[in-house]
């Protein structure tokens, strides 16, 4: 039994029927770093000695009935930009290199709860910006399917760390894709939930009105366990909904029959991949053999969500990186005479090319003069993309895109061409803006092995809706059955 290639339900199964004990899996999982991690850097920090003490701890506390929850001494990995207390957050920044949180962020209180034990901290694009890990300061994250790829980004070492069998889950963050694209770049299940389902407090801020915390997973059912853990009202976020506690698992029946899927037609139109079409034409066929009834429809708002989406998160990029001006906290040069001297030379040396590119496009659309312009245009597209999704979902439960127009590309393909980087967000970006979930889900890969990604949307809170679509897809393809990460290329 290959202990890392299980998923999460299957080794709470066999913790309960004592097949395995909490520190084999945690020692499984810790070797496979060890044997891994030198390939596909999908870390920046690890807790490999600390997991195995912890493991063991938990391990007697279960064995005495002091702990009785069914998740106790599962490992998982954490986005470097989500506080862990006592452990470097780092973002991925050379900001942030030395930065020790004080504090839990929610998500990793609720994990603490459940006894879950932290492998480490995972690598990103810096402070979230990016969609390829290319942009960490740190290293780059190479993708377990072809190690001359990418994993996406930005959260690319959540995603590398769960396709590589490093951790059986991990947690990631979204702002306009960063879990759902390096989902489908690696060949993994990736959520983004409904803006307010999770709390985001602790989350460090990339674009406040569109991050959101989610599970990154083997599979459907491990996605649904981890954000059943997750959820819940935050007192602590503002935007925190309030809402009825759902139980996920319970909502997976295996049955898509009366389903209405939307099928948007310009998400299939000129810039997606010809490979990655017909893998989501051969899927939306699979779901009417499944009983759906699939309906094609017209939903233009992809090239003006990508317009909107980078202005709006460029100006609140600028806003909330403000903070850093090494004076406060984070980095701070040496070379200064003088305050200004300070706050420039410690930003322009702390901050990477790409945090700067964002800062300085959203200082200037924000800038008086442009603000209407630019900045109140993007907020009033965002409400008429929120409006042709509400009239999508008076007719349809889901709506079915891409994930990405393309496969996982090489690394440094695109690294010196902001736009043709940017423009890869183009299916991902409206689900942000409206505030809606999406799952992606793997649905076969192309004639280079390359795993392609289906995105399956739902009307807000409706999680319930999007995870039996993608539950009853995968029970019906059985992706994980048949395509494994090779591990190819790389260094010679």
């Amino acid at each position: 039994m290959n202990i890392t290639e299980l998923t999460v339900h299957e080794l709470k199964d066999k913790l309960a029927s004592k097949e395995l004990t909490v520190s084999e899996i945690t020692k499984a999982y810790v070797d496979r770093i060890n044997e891994k991690e030198s390939e596909v850097g999908a870390f920046v920090t690890t807790y490999c000695d600390e997991a195995i003490s912890k493991a063991k701890e938990i391990e007697e506390k279960v064995n005495s009935g002091e702990i009785k929850g069914e998740l106790a001494g599962i490992p998982i990995g954490i986005k470097d930009n989500i506080n862990v207390k006592g452990a470097k957050t780092t973002c991925s920044s050379k900001m942030l290199e030395n930065f020790v949180s004080p504090y839990d962020a929610t998500v990793t209180e609720k994990l603490n709860a459940e006894n879950l034990i932290n492998l480490g901290k995972l690598n990103m694009d810096e402070f979230a910006m990016g969609g390829s890990t290319e942009h960490s300061a740190f290293h780059n994250t190479q993708n377990p399917w072809n190690l001359n790829c990418v994993p996406g980004g930005s959260s690319g070492g959540s995603a590398a760390a769960v396709a590589a069998g490093m951790v059986p889950w991990a947690l990631g963050s979204d702002t306009g894709g960063s879990i759902r694209q390096p989902a489908s770049f690696c060949g993994v299940v990736g959520l983004k939930p409904t803006y307010g389902l999770v709390s985001r407090y602790g989350l460090v801020a990339f674009a406040s009105s569109l991050d959101q915390i989610g599970p990154i997973t083997k599979d459907v059912e491990d996605c649904a366990m981890l954000l059943n853990i997750i959820t819940g009202h935050d007192e602590k976020d503002t935007t925190s909904e309030n809402i009825e506690k759902v139980d996920y698992t319970k909502v997976l029946k295996n049955d898509v029959k009366g389903l209405r899927i939307g099928v948007p037609k310009e998400f299939y139109a000129e810039g997606i991949n010809e490979e990655v079409k017909a893998k989501l034409e051969e899927a939306i066929a699979k779901y009417k053999e499944l009983g759906a009834e699939v309906e094609e429809f017209s939903l233009d708002v992809a090239k003006y969500s990508l317009a909107s989406y980078y202005i709006i998160a460029c100006a609140e990029a600028s806003s909330n990186l403000g903070r850093f001006d090494g004076i406060r906290y984070g980095y701070r040069t040496e070379n200064y005479t003088n305050l200004r001297e300070l706050f420039r030379n410690s930003r322009s040396e702390g901050f990477g090319e790409e945090v700067k590119r964002r800062i300085m496009l959203g200082t200037y659309v924000l800038s008086s003069g442009y603000y209407d312009a630019y900045y109140k245009k993007a907020q009033q597209v965002r409400t008429l993309v929120r409006s042709e999704f509400n009239k999508a979902f008076e007719k349809y439960d889901v709506i079915i895109t891409p994930t990405s127009p393309v496969v996982a590309f090489e690394t440094g393909s695109k690294s010196n061409n902001p736009l043709e980087m940017y423009l890869a967000d183009i299916c991902t970006v409206s689900v942000n803006i409206a505030g809606l979930p999406g799952i992606s889900i793997p649905c076969g890969v192309d004639s280079n092995g390359m795993p392609v990604g289906m995105q399956i949307i739902g009307n807000r809170f409706e999680e319930s809706t999007i995870l039996n679509a993608a539950y009853t897809y995968e029970q019906a393809t059985k992706f994980r059955d048949n395509y494994k990460p090779e591990f190819k290329g790389g260094a010679e």
